[in-house]
This record gives structure tokens, C-alpha cells and sequence, in this order.
């Protein structure tokens, strides 16, 4: 399998481009399967490395069978949906023939990727230690549910950790039941931090001449993503909750919309406000024309804080009907 894109001299490039890439050069040995791995290793392969996925035999990567819908080929979108620009090979690591093969392309690559439970990879004879005392240079890295300590040997899926790590909790109606979010977005959180720490390790390698172990795990991903919601309940033990599409610590703040045209809370109106906005689908507009959108204050009450910096601003001398400047958020879907 691959899709690459390549230049008229034979070359292959970033995604949509021509020429080598940034990472042009580099070589991916990349053993995951499913989402987070997947997404990781597309993200180098757009921007040029060579990345080779190993599949099993017969079925190859689990998502090869997640369909409908599927292209006009019967290939899966979904697996299409984190395998571009890259190469595949077929390995039986079940057998001693399957795993030289792997120890094989191993040596002949700067980068090796894994989501495997833990602890398997070890069991292969290709866990980190051993591929790293035979190749210094090497980037090794392993994606986990949980990590490597408490909690190694349970299984981690998207769903599971979006519900343990918070983020069910805080998305979805205020009287409704938790909801996930709509794609498995921890394991796309999960595939950007695994890359980011991928490319870390490269610079180390370039500076020192050393390899390293990158290890990334699904619930760290989240709790980092969590941002102001975590910190919230980190330093001033507030609990989020859910509040559908309001906003726990700005007003004014938009809160639906219904094909590309604000829908604010009946409750929450404010009237007409003229702002930079994104333009709508089908308007012909531009962006950073200024068109009149209908805004609507948060339907939860500002906090003291919030109240304290709008006297804080009033009494550094604001002319009259002046206010402060927010940004307003736009989608062209409901």
C-alpha cells in the first residue's frame, strides 16, 4: 500500500507537495495498528519520512476491516484515514523467520513505532532495550493506554479514556448524560504527542549521537489536553462540569449554530454585535469581512474573577459603551 506523492524526478514529498520533504531521509519502521500509531507515523510520512507499515498476514491492520464506507476499491476510509504516504510490508512476527525479518528492517531504519500492550514487543525479542543496545541511534517509540507502571496491562481504547480521564464529564447538555466526542480523539491527541516526541528525540539524536525511548500513553495525552478544565480543579479545586456549548470563563460566547447562522440560548440573548467573523458556507463572503453575527452571553453566571477584571478594566478609564474585545467562534455546521 501507498499513496505517496512524488515529484517528476522520482522524488517523494510532503503531502500535496513536490520535492522531499523536511523529513526526507528518515525511515520509519512503524508497528502499530489501529488510531494513535497510525495518525502518529502519517503526520512524519506528510512531511517526508519513509515510513514502513508492518501488517499480519491475512488480515493486516484491524482498521483494513472497519467499513462501511469504503473508497471505490472496498478499501476501508477509515484505515485510509491514518495510512497515507506510506509503504506496507507483510510480517508473520509469530515466527523466528517473521522477527529476523523484523530485526532486519529494523537495522535499516532511524525510527521504530509501537502501540502494542506492553510488554509484547519484549516478548518478540524486540522490545526496547534489546533494539537499543544493538542500535545507540535508534528512536524507539511506545504508545500504551496507561504507561508502563500501574495500570500497564490494561487495555486502552479511546472510549475507555475519554470517560476515565474527564473529558465525558465535561461534554454535553448540563442535564444530559456524559457523551464522547464525536472521533476518537484521544487517540489523536495520543498520535501528536507521540510525533512531537519522535522529532524531540531526533534533535537529542542529532546533537548527542544517541537514541531514546519516547513513551506516550493514551490517559497522559488526555490529561494534558484537558488544559483549562484540569487546572480548574488543579488550582482552585473547581470541578467542570458540562454546559452543551457555553463557556465556563468567558462572556460574551456563541453557543450554537444552525447552518452557518447563529442560534444563541433564547434566554442568553444580547442583540446584534458587529465582529471579524469566519464567513458561512455559500455566502461568497471573505475571510476578515466584517458582517454583523448574533452573539450570546454564557448561560452560566460569570465568575467573581470574571467580574473583578471587567471593574478592573473600567477603572483603567474605558470610554463609555466601550467593551472588551472577545473573539467569537463559528462552525458552517450544526
Amino acid at each position: 500500500m501507498s499513496t505517496q506523492h512524488q515529484a517528476p524526478d522520482g522524488r517523494t514529498g510532503a503531502a500535496g507537495g513536490t520535492g522531499p520533504g523536511a523529513l526526507h531521509g528518515l525511515r520509519i519502521a512503524d508497528f502499530s495498528r489501529v488510531l494513535a500509531g497510525p495518525y502518529a507515523t502519517m503526520l512524519l510520512a506528510d512531511l517526508g519520512a519513509d515510513v514502513i507499515k508492518v501488517e499480519r498476514p491475512g488480515t493486516g491492520d484491524d482498521t483494513r476491516a472497519w467499513h462501511p464506507p469504503t473508497d471505490q476499491d472496498g478499501t476501508s476510509t477509515y484505515f485510509l484515514s491514518v495510512n497515507r504516504n506510506k509503504r506496507s510490508v507483510v510480517l508473520d512476527l509469530a515466527t523466528e523467520a517473521g522477527r529476523e525479518q523484523a530485526r532486519a528492517l529494523i537495522a535499516a531504519c532511524d525510527v521504530v513505532v509501537e502501540n502494542f500492550r506492553p510488554g509484547t514487543m519484549e516478548r518478540l525479542g524486540l522490545g526496547h532495550q534489546e533494539l537499543l543496545a544493538r542500535h545507540p541511534r535508534l528512536v524507539y517509540c511506545s504508545i500504551s493506554g496507561f504507561g508502563s507502571g500501574a495500570g500497564a496491562a490494561i487495555p486502552g481504547y479511546d472510549l475507555l479514556v475519554q470517560a476515565v480521564g474527564g473529558l465525558m464529564s465535561v461534554t454535553g447538555t448540563a442535564d444530559g448524560e456524559p457523551v464522547k466526542a464525536g472521533v476518537a480523539l484521544v487517540d489523536v491527541i495520543t498520535g501528536l504527542h507521540a510525533s512531537l516526541g519522535i522529532l524531540a528525540a531526533l534533535r537529542h539524536r542529532d546533537a548527542t549521537g544517541q537514541g531514546q525511548l519516547v513513551e506516550v500513553n493514551l490517559l497522559g495525552s488526555l490529561l494534558s489536553a484537558m488544559v483549562n478544565q484540569a487546572s480548574a480543579y488543579a488550582v482552585a479545586g473547581v470541578v467542570p462540569g458540562r454546559l452543551g456549548n457555553a463557556h465556563p470563563s468567558i462572556s460574551p460566547f456563541v453557543i450554537a449554530y444552525r447552518s452557518g447562522l447563529a442560534k444563541p440560548h433564547p434566554r442568553s440573548w444580547t442583540g446584534p454585535r458587529t465582529y471579524g467573523a469566519q464567513p458561512a458556507r455559500g455566502t461568497g463572503q471573505r475571510w476578515g469581512e466584517r458582517r454583523t453575527v448574533r452573539t450570546a452571553t454564557s448561560s452560566c453566571r460569570a465568575s467573581s474573577a470574571a467580574k473583578a477584571r471587567a471593574s478592573s478594566y473600567r477603572a483603567r478609564g474605558s470610554s463609555a459603551g466601550e467593551r472588551p474585545r472577545c473573539l467569537v467562534s463559528r462552525s458552517s455546521t450544526g
